[in-house]
């Protein structure tokens, strides 16, 4: 059983094989990564002002949608970083020998700083193709938050095609230390959007049990976000500090890719200090989960948790 996922997910010749380029490849360009941005942008604005202008203050019902949406993410997600695994075992086994003259250290050495003139090609740019590909499928999320009258929608929509967009600079540039944001974010996407679809499914049931708190989302953005921060790190010291005179591939996109992730912090920060004043005033604490009905109540003492009947009421309410 082993030996088959192996060879499906890092051994297959579609695998192996992998070249980056416009033929035959979805997306793989410019001007469709453009037009695909911009026509996702206005459908969400102009989705956003009609609303508004229809004087909709309340969320729109989405019934099961962002449960099957977000399991779909979870799954997609698991796959990519099973495969990213593997690929990265398989691409360090057979290309360690030529190590030496790279004066590449250890194997973290070249998962942070791909050698000047890596081609966008094999197993592990294959996986970076698929997570760019899966990037189009957290899109909605930004639909679902316009539905649900969250706050900043603009802001949310922007932040989903600066996602979109940095893994095609990763492939279009051949970036350095892709590899360990790939394996992080999907593990991240798995535990979020598992939960998601877990504390949506719990609604959809009338589930009377409280879930989990909503930390585990914010958690789990905390833990990424700080992963980044040292891959970034890590890159800048092996581009500059390290022995080896060539640098690392793809820097000039690592330096626009540090922008917009200065750009997606500063939406993080916001949500969380959102989220932490909620919180202080011990209301009920939401999750941006996109199941806008689903409501976590923290239970405090003398204080009850909702009937059923009242956790109706409360899922009118907001």
């Amino acid at each position: 059983m082993r030996g088959g996922i192996s060879y499906w997910l890092s051994e297959h010749p579609a695998i192996v094989g992998f070249r980056w380029g416009a033929d035959q490849l979805w997306l793989a360009t410019w001007p469709s990564l453009i037009v695909s941005l911009s026509l996702f942008a206005v459908l969400a604005v102009s989705l956003h002002f009609l609303l508004n202008l229809l004087g909709r203050s309340r969320p729109v019902p989405l019934g099961p949608i962002p449960a099957l949406h977000s399991l779909a993410v979870a799954a997609v997600s698991a796959i990519i970083f099973v495969g990213t695994l593997l690929s990265t075992a398989a691409e360090i086994r057979d290309t360690r020998w030529s190590w030496r003259r790279l004066h590449m250290a250890s194997p973290l050495h070249w998962l942070l700083c791909f050698p000047v003139g890596t081609r966008p090609s094999g197993r592990v740019f294959f996986w970076s193709y698929a997570f760019y590909l899966s990037r189009y499928l957290h899109l909605p999320r930004a639909l679902f938050a316009v539905l649900r009258r969250r706050r900043r929608p603009v802001a949310r929509v922007a932040a989903q095609c600066a996602l979109v967009a940095m893994p095609f600079l990763w492939l279009e540039f051949s970036q350095s230390f892709q590899v360990l944001a790939i394996l992080a974010a999907s593990l991240a996407h798995v535990l979020v959007f598992g939960y998601r679809f877990w504390i949506c499914a719990a609604a959809a049931r009338g589930d009377g049990a409280a879930p989990p708190p909503a930390t585990v989302v914010m958690g789990c953005q905390v833990g990424l976000l700080w992963c980044n921060v040292a891959c970034h790190v890590g890159v800048l010291v092996l581009h500059f500090g390290g022995r080896r005179s060539g640098g690392c591939s793809g820097i000039g996109a690592w330096a626009f890719n540090s922008v917009l992730n200065a750009g997606l912090l500063w939406i993080f920060l916001d949500c969380y200090a959102h989220y932490r004043e909620k919180r202080w005033r011990r209301k009920a604490v939401g999750c941006d989960d996109d199941c806008g009905s689903t409501r976590h109540w923290r239970r405090r003492r003398g204080r009850r948790a909702p009937s059923k009947g009242e956790d109706k009421g409360a899922k009118d309410r907001y």
